[in-house]
């Protein structure tokens, strides 16, 4: 009787044990399958992260160069309208009394102007904010200096006692560009240097 109670106390620590092992086998593989879906979820969380991330990276890389192509044309065309303006104004100032107003070069100064002012509306649109605060201040003073080197240009012509003011305040004129100008590119090229964070 005791070998028979010795056999069943045997057999029921056996399982006992058996069973025990099995649950604490299928806890273990329940962590660990828990662990690797962990591990698989982090996974493509860092892939759709790292997928979004290079789409915002190109974005800004287009962005940027398209930023670049607006500061680019701006520039051209304000140069162009300003060059003519310049040997307008120079040619006038070098008349050695008065000459009629060539109104063919007026308009053509006027048009370059336009032209300017018109890709100055891109920068204004591509930004960022402090670029395009510099292009409208920019665009402001050209306005204003060729409309005073064509005040000038008539004054010449009809031998005003203010011609000489008006010259002086175009010069005046022409140096507040200059800065306006420096102040545009520098402005345009600390945006285009800008790291952006792209998180």
């Amino acid at each position: 009787m005791i070998s028979v109670l010795v056999a069943v106390v045997g057999v029921l620590g056996t399982a006992l044990g058996a069973s025990l092992t099995a649950i604490i086998a299928a806890h273990t593989e329940n962590r660990r399958q828990a662990a690797l879906d962990r591990q698989q979820a982090r996974q493509e969380l860092t892939h759709r992260d790292n997928q979004a991330l290079e789409v915002r990276v190109e974005h800004l890389r287009w962005r940027r160069a398209r930023r670049q192509s607006a500061y680019l044309d701006f520039l051209d065309a304000l140069n162009a309208a300003d060059r003519a303006n310049q040997q307008y104004f120079r040619d006038r100032r070098a008349a050695s009394g008065p000459v009629p107003v060539q109104e063919a070069r007026v308009a053509e100064i006027r048009q370059l102007f336009k032209d300017a002012e018109q890709r100055g509306n891109r920068v204004l649109l591509e930004g960022p904010a402090a670029v395009a605060e510099a292009a409208f201040k920019l665009i402001g003073v050209q306005g204003a200096l060729v409309r005073e080197v064509q005040e000038f240009g008539e004054a010449q012509s009809a031998s005003a006692d203010d011609a000489q003011n008006r010259a002086s305040t175009a010069e005046e004129t022409g140096l507040k560009y200059l800065v306006a100008h420096r102040e545009f590119i520098s402005v345009a090229r600390a945006a285009l240097d800008e790291f952006i964070d792209a998180s």
